[in-house]
């Protein structure tokens, strides 16, 4: 597995996005437990993207690999995009409730997956991020992408987990500061490019 893969994955996890503000907001009002919580709940969300992503690829492959060459280096674009997107994204992380006892963990879990589940932005993600770690004469493709995928997903719910942990820890003195997130996205936004630029030259 290539350290360009496990970067770029990492990058993407860390940024803030639907699961992570969820993830975020979920620690922040309710505690660690609520925060682990949701970080599993949005890690399930992203299991039907890319198993419907992979299979669409590997029938991709197998038709066209010119086709499959050409998604490769969208990718590039998507990063780029996703840098200007986090520029953009001005939402704020809010806290429902000041008590530090257990959260509503059943809807912690609805909400938890249904950040990621209903974000079409992830099919797109992984169809333009997968042939980036792929090449496509390797007859064992498909069981890479799906270990791939699986490495993405556990790298997710590590990253939410701490997002989670770390906002039940400080509560709203340093995450819900608008200045602090807004740095952060200029941050995130960086590596985004960075990566591209990367992808592009490779």
């Amino acid at each position: 597995m290539s350290l360009a893969f496990l970067l770029t994955t990492l990058a993407v996890v860390v940024t803030p996005g639907t699961g992570v503000v969820h993830t975020l907001a979920a620690g922040l009002a309710h505690g660690r437990r609520a925060g682990v919580v949701a970080a599993l709940a949005g890690t399930v969300g992203t299991v039907p993207h890319a198993l419907a992503s992979v299979t669409g690829l590997a029938a991709l492959l197998h038709a066209s690999p010119t086709a499959f060459q050409i998604l490769k280096y969208a990718g590039v674009a998507c990063l780029l995009y996703m840098a200007w997107a986090t520029l953009r994204d001005k939402s704020a992380i809010t806290v429902d409730g000041t008590g530090g006892g257990p959260g509503p963990v059943g809807r912690v879990i609805v909400r938890g997956v249904l950040a990621n589940l209903l974000n079409p932005k992830l099919s797109v993600f992984f169809l333009a991020f997968l042939p980036q770690f792929v090449d496509p004469a390797d007859p064992h493709a498909l069981p890479r992408m799906l270990a791939l995928s699986g490495v993405f997903m556990a790298l997710t719910f590590v990253v939410f987990a701490a997002y989670g942990v770390l906002a039940a820890a400080v509560r709203g003195q340093v995450l819900s500061r608008p200045r602090v997130m807004t740095w952060l996205r200029r941050v995130f936004a960086g590596s985004f490019v960075g990566l591209g630029v990367k992808l592009a030259g490779s």
